[in-house]
């Protein structure tokens, strides 16, 4: 893992978390300039007693020219000249010194172009560690994300002195500039979907073991007392995007979100479910958990601590999901599930939990008042189920699709490699089934009240996972059809749904009608996942006054055509005006996702 970071989905860098010292792997992404010497070390007075590292950097004696070191970030730096860079790092001499000298921090090209730098006068009395921050505003824009970081010292001045430095970091600006907050392009992106509500911590996520789970009280605060965790899909979590900056951004005033964050349920992705005898410590850090997030700081130490970082008043949290994917670990899930809702239900009645074993399998007690589904699948598999929920029991369950998209073209092998049909990017074709399979959702909305596609983020340069709703790297964002899918449905959507003829059950064609009562938008949503452009008729006859003409956004493509880095607007939803009426007759195009909007009353 490379010990510093710049471009996830947060603009921020950390250093050295979760590196073997001594190691040439610790130095991953750090280069040296000239002849510096750098090691990563398990400092003897660590920064933090979270952060235990340190890059230790020395000047050889007989130097000369500009010596230091550099990072590249993750697979680039976009450098603008329009931002203005907060860079900061903590610095010690191991020993004291009679040096005095100036530290230059800055920008440039890996071609060794400076772009931007600042200087800051540093001494060798400085035996404890000491935080600096500088502000780098570039000269000029870089043509491409083939940039680095980097400090350096006159090497003459500086010869024979040896500087330890930790918790290096750099931030562009920031989603609504909010501290160790969002990369904007990809913040605005998330809020152009229309999203009512977020998920987090992602999925799986939550821990390969018990003792490398995911825990909110790590991952607020000072990032100094952030140890960070090797997270569950082979990279290092630095947790500088923390609980605290995930519910900040989901109230950001663009957005109404609602949160549901799952807490530990006794169950590691690894195979270890926690006895039911230990479980009373985990149940304790979820309630700690929510109590953070909802609590009154008069009455709650963690509601308290979250007072303290700037925010007395409580977040909006409706739901919480008991642990995630618990179909993997059903035969101790009884008990788990039994133990957490019991608890956690009698001190929150107000927060709705969500269980996530089968439906069904096994049997809880209690009765989940909701379950969170997930299915990965093929495209003809979603339009062949988008009468999935209409059998289901009007029983006061109700359902959230938590984990849906079509991966691969071979039922046979979902989660094999690309040759053998698993789709590196969403296709028209894939988005299309994905699209009648929502279909099916908003007529199911009575018991399905929310539903997301997963996963959402993928950074090009590193992916375990294919296809993603959004990919980026250093510099751009990726939308791909599935996200255009997404956002057609979540900014189309009215408050009455609207009965209808009903689509062939395992058709290609779907569609479904909704209606805003304060506006009297009425959208129609058609999703033709066939090979054939495919005709459907809709009467609007009941109401009196239908408009002559409206709007169609139409998503269509080739079948397997996709947004990629290399083509990210193959694919783009088109608007034209469209004849409507009482009753007027629509023609789908082959694989494609239609939303028509004409105005009821």
């Amino acid at each position: 893992m490379r010990g510093w970071k710049y471009s996830s989905i947060v603009a921020m860098a950390v250093s050295m978390r979760k590196v073997t010292p001594n190691t040439s792997a610790a130095l991953t992404a750090w280069h040296a300039l000239s002849n510096a010497q750098l090691t990563v070390i398990a400092d003897s007075r660590p920064v933090s007693n979270s952060l235990l590292n340190s890059l230790q950097f020395t000047v050889p004696s007989g130097s000369s020219g500009a010596v230091g070191f550099t990072n590249e970030g993750f697979w680039g730096i976009k450098v603008d000249s329009s931002w203005t860079y907060k860079a900061s790092f903590y610095y010690r001499f191991p020993a004291s010194s009679s040096f005095s000298g100036t530290l230059t921090a800055g920008l440039r090209t890996n071609g060794g172009t400076v772009l931007a730098q600042a200087t800051t006068r540093i001494r060798g009395t400085v035996t404890t560690w000491t935080q600096v921050n500088l502000d780098l505003k570039p000269t000029t824009s870089a043509p491409d994300n083939d940039n680095s970081f980097f400090i350096s010292v006159d090497g003459a001045a500086a010869a024979g002195q040896t500087i330890n430095f930790a918790l290096l970091s750099l931030f562009p600006p920031t989603f609504k500039n909010r501290p160790n907050g969002m990369r904007i392009d990809i913040a605005e992106t998330l809020a152009e979907m229309g999203p009512a509500f977020f998920r987090f911590p992602g999925g799986n996520n939550l821990g390969q073991t018990p003792a490398t789970r995911w825990q909110w009280n790590a991952t607020v605060g000072s990032l100094l007392d952030r140890p960070g965790r090797a997270g569950d899909w082979g990279y290092v979590n630095t947790d500088g995007l923390g609980l605290l900056e995930y519910l900040q951004f989901f109230e950001d005033p663009d957005l109404t979100l609602r949160s549901r964050p799952p807490p530990f349920s006794g169950y590691a992705l690894g195979g270890t479910s926690e006895p039911e005898s230990a479980l009373a410590g985990f149940i304790q850090q979820a309630k700690d958990q929510i109590n953070f997030v909802i609590g009154d700081p008069a009455s709650s130490a963690p509601a308290a601590l979250r007072a303290s970082l700037g925010h007395p008043e409580p977040f909006n949290l409706r739901f919480v999901e008991i642990g995630n994917e618990d179909f993997f670990a059903p035969s101790t899930y009884t008990y788990r599930w039994r133990d957490f809702f019991g608890n956690l239900s009698a001190e929150y009645p107000q927060i709705r939990f969500l269980a996530t074993s089968d439906v069904g399998s096994p049997v809880l007690s209690p009765a989940p008042p909701a379950y969170d589904v997930h299915v990965y699948q093929t495209p003809s598999w979603f339009y062949q189920n988008a009468f999935y929920y209409d059998s289901f029991a009007r029983d006061g369950t109700t359902y959230f699709e938590g984990e849906y998209a079509a991966i691969s073209t071979n039922p046979n092998d979902l989660f094999g490699s690309p040759s053998d049909g698993r789709l590196l990017w969403p296709t028209v074709a894939s988005s299309a089934g994905e699209a009648a399979f929502m279909t099916g959702l908003e007529r199911n909305s009575d018991i399905v009240f929310a539903a997301s596609y997963a996963p959402l983020l993928q950074h090009v340069n590193s992916t375990q996972w294919t296809p993603d709703l959004i990919s980026f790297d250093a510099g751009s964002v990726i939308k791909s059809t599935s996200f255009y899918a997404q956002k057609l449905f979540a900014t189309n959507l009215g408050d009455q749904y609207l009965p209808s003829t009903l689509p062939t059950n395992g058709g290609t064609l779907h569609w479904s009608v909704t209606r805003s009562s304060s506006s009297g938008q009425t959208f129609i949503k058609v999703a033709n996942a066939g090979s054939v452009a495919a005709s459907v008729t809709f009467d609007l006859s009941q109401f009196s006054t239908v408009a002559g003409s409206g709007t169609l956004q139409l998503l269509t493509g080739a079948e397997t055509a996709s947004n990629t880095p290399d083509a990210p607007q193959a694919i783009l939803p088109q608007s034209s005006s469209i004849t409507a009426g009482k009753t007027f007759t629509y023609n789908a195009p082959a694989f494609s996702v239609s939303v028509i909007t004409t105005t009821t009353s």
